[in-house]
């Protein structure tokens, strides 16, 4: 007997649909660059990069491309704008020269932590390793000064190399990345589904996990100190825990000092704000860092500007030290707790936790030390008796008419220390500068990029001679694309802190620091910039406030005296405490 075979149907699975367009790989970049929320790219184009140029002049109304001068220059605009705005700045390049003229700001992003991610064109793939014309191995140049760096040589790949490149310069401690793209890449279309941002990276955990019990000790070892001090760097600023470090400040009645780099994380006027660390810090925190019994470092790396002779630095002090970077903990100093954490999370959790105090007698010992600063060192300063201009007066009476409510934008040198030590600093993100590298010709560039950043700020750039003469093709940028930067020359007509080395610690053998320099107003003429030349003390804070009131970008040259050295000083080879007043 047969038997009918029963048949099952099964119901047809619904396919997805993933709607896609084909697009080169040039393309794609540009449109996770949107999705990224990048509004400003500091670049210059050259042959391998050419495919994406080109596809970029269909994104000039999404996309403001700042044509500069030179791709350091490029480079140092993107550390500014990242500086000043806290996101991540954009840079294009192109292979071989443009590709290495990135190195050097690479290596100060990567050592302030930095977020930037660089776009750099490179050769055909099928042309790599050949020698082929403006072929450089990027890569390998650049593995040691970024955070993660990766050569594309497939369009498909852009998307989501891009998306990792963001989510690893802006995550963790922040950093540089570099994407080498070459050309056939720029130019292969493919099937494009859309941008997706990442948000995790199995090998790569950005936060470290905050250990509770550590956070206890911490706040028992502060609890029980009698003369605790805080010393602060830019990682409070990088995790935007602004308010939670003055809050946590404010309940432990702790006297703070920072890095220069940290400079900004609570006003400089702020009653516990004692002042600035290291070489050429303030007297009272450099001599009672080795005097206080509990350290609480928060966001700093004890760079050995700020340690002088570790041997020497801290001895009789225990330890509290936070930072997202568990590398840095016992790299240089070793801690009594280590607390791992963004501090943003950290820093409540400690708050909780500490008693409200306010150590009156420990506090009032900063202020000896200041006032012994003040007649020693920053009365001369600011208010000097000889016909010259010193730096200080210059950069305090800046300070007066900004009311500390500009961005100050430094170069490397001298009148950097000078500017550290003087001005004002009320709001976040308010000091740019070069710290770890310590560049010169940082400051021009930067202070395009910081403007950028923060547009309805002033932006002050405060240079010496020396350095302004290492990327003042900048101007060109500045004359293309009407930048309002006030640019503020300090010209003491020598490369100033090599001579200060060279006077106190090589019997005056002033070697090759004498530099002679172009009429720098003759020269912002040129560039089609307002400028001026003041060396009168009774003309500076007229042409002060000419230069902040007018309307564009303006270049005010100040004659200051040659030899003026800056104090206190803590030498090279000694301990905090050794610190000179002169």
């Amino acid at each position: 007997m047969d038997t009918a075979q029963e048949t099952i149907q099964k119901p047809e699975a619904k396919a997805e649909t993933k709607t896609f367009v084909e697009v080169t790989g040039s393309v794609a970049l540009l449109e996770g660059l949107i999705a990224e929320g990048t509004d400003v790219i500091f670049g210059y184009p050259g042959g391998a990069i050419m495919p994406i140029y080109d596809a970029l002049y269909d994104y000039k109304e999404k996309l403001n491309h700042i044509l500069v001068r030179h791709e350091q220059g490029g480079i140092h605009a993107g550390q500014g704008y990242a500086r000043s705005s806290g996101k991540v700045g954009v840079v294009f390049a192109t292979s071989g020269p443009g590709a290495t003229n990135l190195v050097t700001g690479l290596a100060d992003a990567q050592i302030d932590s930095t977020p930037l991610v660089c776009i750099t064109g490179q050769v055909f793939a099928h042309l790599l390793g050949t020698d082929a014309f403006q072929e450089t191995d990027v890569i390998n140049i650049t593995t040691p000064v970024t955070k993660w760096n990766y050569q594309v040589t497939d369009a498909k790949e852009i998307p989501s190399v891009l998306a990792k490149a963001f989510y690893i310069a802006r995550t963790g401690r922040p950093g540089p990345v570099l994407i080498d793209i070459t050309k056939n890449a720029q130019m292969q279309l493919f099937n494009y589904e859309g941008y997706i941002p990442c948000n995790h990276i199995r090998s790569y955990r950005p936060k470290p996990i905050i250990r509770n019990e550590y956070i206890v000790e911490a706040a028992k070892l502060i609890n029980s100190a009698k003369k605790p001090f805080i010393l602060f760097g830019q990682g409070v600023l990088l995790g935007k825990a602004e308010e939670e470090f003055q809050a946590f400040v404010e309940k432990s009645g702790i006297p703070a000092a920072w890095t220069i780099l940290g400079a900004g994380a609570i006003p400089t006027d702020h009653e516990l704000n004692v002042g600035m660390l290291g070489m050429h810090g303030n007297y009272g925190p450099n001599v009672l860092t080795n005097e206080c019994d509990v350290l609480i470092a928060i966001g700093m790396r004890f760079d050995d500007r700020v340690t002088g002779r570790l041997d020497k630095y801290a001895k009789q002090a225990k330890l509290v030290h936070l930072d997202i970077d568990p590398a840095e903990i016992d790299k240089n100093v070793k801690a009594t707790v280590p607390v791992w954490g963004d501090c943003k999370d950290t820093l409540p959790l400690l708050t909780e936790l500490v008693d409200e105090k306010k150590h009156t007698e420990w506090l009032a010992k900063f202020r000896e030390y200041t006032k012994a600063e003040v007649d020693a060192v920053i009365e001369a300063e600011l208010n000097p008796t000889g016909d010259e201009l010193t730096m200080g007066e210059v950069i305090n009476q800046l300070n007066i008419l900004t009311k500390g409510e500009a961005i100050i934008v430094t170069d490397v040198g001298q009148h950097q220390m000078v500017a550290c030590r003087y001005a004002k600093f009320n709001n976040t993100r308010s000091n740019v500068t070069s710290g770890g590298l310590g560049t010169m010709g940082f400051g021009l560039p930067a202070a395009i990029g910081a403007k950028y950043g923060a547009p309805d700020k002033t932006v002050v750039a405060v240079i010496g001679d020396g350095g302004f003469q290492m990327t003042l093709q900048e101007l060109g940028t500045i004359m293309q694309f009407g930048a309002d930067v006030k640019i503020m020359i300090l010209n003491n007509r020598f490369l100033g802190m090599v001579r200060q080395w060279q006077e106190l610690f090589n019997e005056k053998r002033y070697s090759f620091v004498d530099i002679t320099s172009p009429d720098f107003v003759k020269l912002a003429d040129s560039y089609y910039i307002a400028a001026k030349r003041v060396s009168d003390r009774d003309d500076l804070v007229s042409s002060l406030v000419e230069m902040l009131n007018y309307k564009g970008s303006y270049l005010l040259e100040v004659m200051v005296t040659k030899e003026n050295n800056v104090f206190p000083m803590v030498p090279q080879g000694c301990s905090v405490s050794e610190i000179r007043l002169k």
